[in-house]
């Protein structure tokens, strides 16, 4: 099989990683790529966001498989224009990716699936949003409408900095979701679907913030672990039973079948499991854990759910360690970061046993290995428990060097000193 993936980033390589690892895979090309994913396979200098580029590539290499990994290229109907010309495709079509490009219509499927979710008010002006965020109260939460990459939300209890981040979105000519507070920890669930099928990979946490502590502004994603020693028992059957398998249903009945990776954010809360938002593709860095761990040939998984075969009675196989993946980001992330900044350290990490490198923002100059990104790399590693996989993945983090290089000292530390608690439901 000959597989094709769409992506730049830090999931898009773990997804290579992963693809490798499987017999029934003969070649895999990337497109674009990065630094160290060119180390892995051959990469192609294509605008994966281009519907035409894309299928000019995937013609030329005929390929087997096309998975598609961030959401823009999703939204941008890359996969629609795959799908009509025959391709065998692993991600949504731009109607179901409107899941995660459109807040409030997700919000509209979850309602007419009966999914439960926080209370929202859509708002598009000053008026609606002061009168939205007075009917909920702190903390506030208020959510671009649009793709925003994972940072167009703002929790605050600042009342006014809330509506400040609301205005921003009308000036941009957008939309904001402004919902009830969910208490509870956050849960990540990938749950692959061919369009009836639902099948979940391992729960995952990540977090958002740039600081330690839960601190600073949101992110793409500073680290992640799995699995999560804290969840109840059955956690994961629930989110099928209430929550994935009934979106599905719901947009297979409105003519949309979803086909490709439903990204489940879930809060814990004291009234029970509450979804946040969908995204339409493998979250990251969450992919980078989860896929560290899967003993499954991924290749036929994914070529199975974009043929619409995927078994219903599919088991998939775990390594029983534990993954903890760290994320360094570039001086002055999540702004406007640095770029051009030589990494030093990247074969000493890799060289450690159970860690390995993910590239993310990374290019090539010269000879050299430079920042091209927000965030550069995920350090990820395998342990026996969550003490020993964050050691090793701090260790690799020690390894690797460039100017202003920032990461997150606290990825999975409340969770390995017991810390987690999900609140008594009510």
């Amino acid at each position: 099989m000959k597989v094709l993936v769409l992506g730049p980033g830090g999931r898009e390589h773990a997804i290579i990683r992963a693809l490798l690892k499987d017999s029934a895979v003969t070649e895999v090309h990337s497109a674009p790529g990065n630094a160290g994913i060119a180390q892995d396979v051959p990469v192609h200098a294509i605008d994966a966001n281009n519907p035409e580029a894309a299928l000019a590539l995937a013609t030329e290499l005929a390929a087997d498989l096309v998975v598609i990994g961030p959401e823009a290229p999703l939204v941008a109907g890359v996969s629609d224009t795959l799908r009509d010309a025959g391709f065998a495709v692993f991600g949504p079509s731009k109607p179901a990716a409107l899941l995660e490009g459109s807040k409030a219509f997700a919000k509209e499927v979850m309602a007419s699936a009966n999914v439960p979710t926080a209370m929202a008010k859509v708002a598009t002006n000053r008026e609606e949003a002061e009168t939205a965020l007075a009917t909920f109260g702190a903390p506030y939460v208020v959510k671009d409408d649009g793709l925003a990459a994972g940072k167009g939300v703002v929790v605050t209890e600042d009342f006014d900095a809330a509506l400040a981040h609301a205005e921003s979105c009308f000036a941009a000519g957008g939309s904001v979701v402004i919902e009830e507070y969910l208490d509870g920890p956050e849960v990540s669930l990938f749950v692959i679907s061919d369009g009836s099928t639902c099948l979940p990979l391992s729960p995952a946490q990540d977090f958002k913030r740039i600081f330690d502590n839960d601190e600073g502004p949101n992110t793409g994603g500073m680290g992640a672990y799995t699995p999560l020693p804290w969840l109840p028992e059955g956690f994961v059957e629930e989110v099928i039973e209430r929550v994935a398998q009934p979106t599905v249903d719901e947009m297979a009945r409105r003519g949309t079948p979803f086909v490709g990776v439903l990204y489940c954010g879930l809060a814990a809360t004291s009234r029970g499991i509450r979804v946040i938002e969908f995204n339409a593709r493998f979250g990251d860095p969450e992919t980078q854990a989860v896929l560290a761990r899967l003993r499954t040939p991924l290749g036929g998984v994914l070529l199975a759910a974009a043929k619409g075969e995927l078994p219903a009675d599919l088991t998939l196989d775990w390594d029983p360690r534990t993954a903890v993946d760290v994320v360094m980001a570039a001086e002055n992330y999540p702004d406007t970061p640095r770029k051009g900044d030589a990494i030093t350290g990247l074969d000493t990490a890799n060289q450690r046993e159970n860690v390995h490198v993910d590239h993310a923002g990374t290019a090539l100059d010269g000879d050299s290995i430079v920042t091209a990104g927000g965030r550069v790399l995920a350090v990820v590693a395998l342990g026996e428990n969550l003490t020993e996989a964050r050691d090793a993945a701090y260790a690799g983090v020690r390894d690797i060097a460039w100017k202003g290089a920032q990461y997150r000292s606290d990825i999975a530390l409340a969770a390995a000193e017991n810390r987690i608690q999900i609140p008594t439901q009510n």
